[in-house]
Formats: C-alpha cells, structure tokens, sequence
C-alpha cells in the first residue's frame, strides 16, 4: 500500500478506558499514514484522558449519540480532512490492529468500496453466544432474499470504506442499526461490497450490550429498520 496514502482509524467509544489505551497503542504500531481518531460518545469515565495519553486524536461529544452518530462523527472528521480511506474498529480491543492492512489492501488493489472483516466466512474459534449467532444467520439471509448480497456477518463492525463511501456516509448514515442498515445503503447505491475473513478477539474488559435475551427483540427491530430503508428515497 502507498505510504502516502492517510487512514482514518475511526473508533467509537463509551466508557472504555480500561481498553482504549491498547487500541490505540496497536494502531500507532501500524506506521505512518494510519491516524487513531477516537470519538468519545460522551462517556463518563477516563476514556479520553487515555486516548489522548496513547496518542489518539479525541473528539468529544457533548451527548451521546450511540454507534450510528458516533461513527458518523469520525467519518466526517476523515472526509473534512482529505483522508484516502477510512476503517472502522471497535474501543473494546476485539479488532486486532495487525488485521487493518488485509481489509484496507482491496480498496486500492481491487477497486472495492467497502470491505468487511468476518467471523464466520471461514470457521472460526470465535465465541458467540447461540442466540447472537442465530440472529446474524438470520439477518444474512433476510439480507440476501432482499438484496442478493451474501454477507455472512452483517453486524461486523470491523470495516474499511474508500474514499467515495466516505463522502457518502459522512452525509448520510443509519443511525439505529448502522452495520447491517449500511449495507442496504450500500446495495441502493451500488456499491462494490467485498467480506473477508479475519481474526478477533474477545473483548478486554466489560461484555456486550446485547444480551442473548435481548437477541430476538434486536433481530426483529433491525430486519424491520432494513425492509424500511429498502423503500426510502
């Protein structure tokens, strides 16, 4: 990859202090032109004294917006400041900083628009939880029967985005559900969508927001934001 070239290491983060440090420690470890933008979505413990102390560019939001507005924020930051390509990774360390490069290399090589780092495109020892795990197979093949896409873990939030998707995410982006609500944007416009397998981790510290009993009630919720977004102009 062109040394010239500047990423954007977008990383929304709540609460993530304990974490934060390491995340940003391992994407400064990439090299020049891969800059860790960390936007703090209005935690309340010491998550940007931290970032900032690791060497991260912290942008702080006054309330917070959730993982929709958050990764917007980053996206827009990148677009405003002429970055090539933009790549978003988890505060929670479960993005390993050396798997950056495999989702960044076919934006440039392949001519892709987005690129998605997977759990399940190969098998994995990843750990999921039965119901988390049945939910996403079924957000994959609503996805598929409504788009033709075929991409196996919808709700990755470990991808990169060209430069176009930047400037097109950076003005409108799902808010709700962005990881698969993307893709159908990304569908409606035609984008080039390629799913790679990657390695993750469990996270540091802390456990998911999504409760396995939650995991139904969230299936539905997305599948219905996604028909929805279907049919919007």
């Amino acid at each position: 990859m062109c040394s010239k070239r500047r990423i954007a290491v977008v990383i929304p983060a709540f609460n993530e202090e304990k974490s934060i440090g390491d995340v940003v420690h391992s994407i400064r470890g990439l090299g020049e032109g891969f800059d860790a933008i960390v936007i703090n979505d209005n935690s309340t413990d010491r998550t940007t004294e931290v970032a900032l102390k690791a060497g991260a560019v912290v942008i702080e939001l006054p309330c917070n917006l959730g993982i929709g507005g958050a990764v917007q924020t980053g996206y827009k930051f990148a677009r405003d400041r002429g970055y090539d390509a933009c790549i978003q990774v988890d505060g929670d360390g479960q993005h390993p900083a050396d798997q950056i490069p495999r989702l960044i290399a076919p934006l440039f090589e392949d001519g892709y628009d987005m690129v998605i780092g997977s759990r399940f495109v190969t098998d994995s020892d990843y750990e999921i939880s039965f119901m988390r795990l049945v939910g996403i197979k079924v957000l994959s093949f609503f996805l598929k029967i409504t788009t033709g896409m075929d991409v196996k873990d919808t709700t990755s939030g470990f991808r990169a985005i060209n430069r176009k998707v930047l400037e097109l995410f950076a003005n409108e982006y799902p808010q709700d559900y962005p990881e698969p609500e993307s893709l159908v944007f990304a569908h409606k416009k035609g984008l080039r969508v390629k799913e790679i397998p990657t390695r993750m981790a469990s996270r540091m510290y802390g456990k998911s927001s999504i409760t396995p009993i939650l995991s139904a009630y969230y299936m539905i919720k997305v599948m219905l934001a996604m028909f929805i977004d279907l049919f919007k102009k």
